[in-house]
């Protein structure tokens, strides 16, 4: 495994039990961000540019806006530090889980862009896009034609969220802004 792959991956799961772990709201809020940022980024190197950009988008972006929002509306209660009380029963329990998950997942994960993976089980449906896709769509990037052409619809609906999420956060921010 690359090691940037590694360290960010250390990062995402880091970030991911601080979000957990931290009793201030506003340190789970950033740390979060965080968390989505870094799995944009993740996804990015891992060649699915269109969910890195919604995680990056929603994720990172309105998400973390929103919650930022509610909580300068409300009040914040105050903590003795960033970490109090933790309960070590669920520690143990979730860090066995992800043993287990790591265990199982690990052995079975591919190489990205190996011939291996299971997407080369069936070569002829996979020869096709890749020696059709600029006839029949006009796009010279495969990833491109078949998220815009072949699946049209579910990335329509993935731009409708998207964009209602846009729309929800300018609400709220023009709320902010003449409250």
């Amino acid at each position: 495994m690359n090691a940037f792959v590694f360290s960010l991956a250390v990062f995402v799961l880091a970030s991911a039990v601080a979000t957990a772990l931290f009793r201030d709201v506003l340190s789970s809020i950033i740390v979060f961000g965080a968390y989505s940022l870094g799995m944009a980024i993740l996804y990015t190197f891992l060649l699915a540019p269109d969910v890195a950009m919604t995680e990056a988008a929603i994720g990172a972006g309105v998400t973390t806006l929103l919650l930022l929002l509610t909580i300068a509306r409300t009040t914040r209660p105050a903590t003795d530090g960033l970490l109090e009380r933790i309960h070590l029963p669920a520690v143990a329990v979730v860090g066995a889980f992800v043993l287990v998950l790591c265990v199982a997942v690990l052995p079975e994960m591919y190489a990205i862009g190996g011939t291996e993976t299971p997407v080369w089980s069936n070569p002829d449906v996979t020869q096709h896009y890749i020696q059709e896709t600029y006839e029949q769509t006009g796009v010279q990037n495969a990833v491109t034609s078949v998220l815009a052409a072949y699946r049209g619809f579910d990335t329509f609906g993935e731009a409708v969220v998207v964009f209602a999420a846009g729309v929800s956060t300018l609400l709220v921010l023009k709320r902010e802004v003449f409250a």
